[in-house]
């Protein structure tokens, strides 16, 4: 390599159940792989934790491993972007770099009473007016008050500036960079309900209401940029850090969804929508999360945001609770073995429902079951439980003043169903398109720090490397797509709770 300039883009996607690290070419083929799996611990009912130093070491030693992979190792490596599950909640000491607590999770639900009080006590409004988020323990603000409330000494050490908060993105940059960093991108920061989206900045109303510390805060840059470099001693040399985003931001930017009604779906365990809405914020009126997508050159990219709780994971209970099939890739042929599910619906709350309704209390339910009831017909409802609660993410964007969008980009494990992403297209009347490769998340990271090590020269050329694999047209009646959703939205009804609090 020596005498050209390094091409290589490297991904280090730090999720909720595993660690990895990718190496893309300049057209952003995938290179070459490593990934290390994340045990989770859960020390309470509802707790949910990560080892830090685990996260921290596996970080390193995928990079390594597909650094050392590749033809001319850290020297071939233009930049490295990091991306991250988001909300989870890390405290460390600034002098040591060790972590003062476990890291919560963002699936963790200790604080879900603070949250409570504080929505009795009238303060959701402002959270959501600042933040564009609700009141909920799934964002950071509440599991940092936990933290510097339960660790001894933890607060005071905060105020006198001796503690560093950050979410995953933040350690791992403070981790690579030899504490050096401190440092965040808008797209998680705008994940922890403490910073104004409008004036771009942690507020100070917010940090007061939740207790924290202006010290422990890190700065807050674009998400392509410069986050300095990795020490030395690593990888055998320097490698730049040049982009940062939130997993569900960056796999927006990995869809190319550059231009306003630009959306995709990640199916995973649980789905997440997001919608590009341009350069204004849009504030919910129907209890969807506005969030940022990314900042780069100082311009700001707003986003809608939708979650399911349970996508993939109903084929999971399909399997592993209800033990109709053994394998996930039967769903495809029972679902097609059936002209319909005889009107039966699987509503999957089992973790309660999430956008737009966030009714953590409701409970799942199959509703129209009959004698001819089979485990085809019930097969069949859960593939399309995920359609019917993509299509109410997206009438609720529109309702919110979003526009339609042109094409439905889908990514995640559940998207590899080619049934469930047909019968997806007919429901939400749109084209399904689903990309060539699987790593669209860490394909986002990497391109944000293409953008900003010079390796792309512009959004289009990002665009120009998406590439399809299979497209899905809607070939669905009106009248049955109308009919099957109120038999839908009426089985949703069935299992809404009746909670004053949610």
């Amino acid at each position: 390599m020596q005498g050209q300039d390094p091409q290589v883009l490297l991904a280090l996607d730090q999720g909720t159940t595993s660690t990895r690290a990718i190496a893309f070419d300049r057209t952003l083929r995938p290179l070459h792989v490593a990934q290390r799996p994340l045990p989770q611990s859960f020390p309470r009912p509802g707790w949910v934790e990560h080892d830090p130093e685990r996260i921290r070491d596996d970080a390193v030693a995928t990079l390594r491993e597909v650094i050392d992979a590749l033809d001319g190792g850290a020297e071939a490596v233009a930049a490295i972007g990091i991306t991250n599950q988001r909300e989870t909640t890390l405290v460390w000491e600034r002098a040591t770099g060790r972590p003062i607590h476990a890291a919560i999770v963002w699936q963790d639900r200790r604080t879900a009473d603070a949250c409570r009080e504080l929505r009795r006590a009238g303060h959701e409004d402002l959270v959501r007016r600042r933040t564009g988020l609700v009141l909920d323990p799934y964002f950071s603000a509440t599991k940092l008050a936990w933290i510097l409330d339960a660790v001894d000494g933890a607060r005071a050490a905060a105020a006198r500036g001796e503690l560093a908060f950050g979410t995953v993105d933040v350690w791992l940059l403070w981790c690579l960079t030899g504490g050096t960093v401190h440092a965040t991108d808008v797209s998680n920061a705008s994940r922890t309900a403490l910073f104004d989206i409008d004036h771009q900045r942690w507020d100070p109303e917010l940090l007061d209401l939740f207790g924290i510390p202006v010290p422990v805060l890190p700065e807050v840059r674009d998400s392509a940029g410069d986050f300095g470099t990795t020490l030395p001693e690593l990888f055998g040399a320097e490698i730049p850090i040049r982009g940062i985003a939130g997993d569900q931001q960056a796999a927006l930017f990995g869809q190319a969804a550059f231009e306003p009604g630009g959306v995709k779906c990640t199916f995973g365990t649980g789905a997440f929508a997001l919608m590009n809405t341009g350069t204004e914020r849009l504030h919910s009126e129907n209890r969807l999360l506005t969030t940022i997508g990314w900042r780069i050159d100082g311009r700001t990219t707003y986003a809608l945001e939708g979650s399911i709780f349970v996508a993939g994971a109903t084929v999971q209970w399909l399997r592993d609770g209800l033990g109709i099939i053994d394998d996930p890739t039967e769903t495809e042929r029972l679902a097609g073995s059936v002209d319909d599910t005889g009107g039966v619906y699987l509503v999957p709350a089992f973790v309660g429902l999430g956008a737009p309704h966030w009714d953590a209390d409701a409970r799942g339910a199959l509703v129209g079951l009959t004698r001819d009831t089979g485990r085809a017909s019930i097969a069949r409802a859960g593939l399309e439980a995920v359609a019917y609660q993509t299509r109410q993410l997206l009438e609720a964007m529109r309702a919110d003043g979003a526009s339609g969008p042109r094409a439905l980009r889908v990514d995640g494990g559940f998207a590899r169903n080619d049934w469930a992403m047909g019968f997806l297209a007919d429901l939400v009347d749109v084209r399904v398109e689903r990309p060539a490769g699987i790593e669209i998340t860490a394909l986002g990271a990497a391109s944000l720090a293409g953008l900003a090590s010079g390796v792309f020269g512009s959004l289009d050329a990002v665009a120009s490397a998406w590439r399809l694999d299979r497209a899905w047209e809607p070939t669905m009646e009106e009248s049955r797509r109308a009919a099957l959703y109120e038999g839908w939205k009426e089985a949703v009804g069935r299992v809404r709770s009746t909670n004053p609090d949610r």
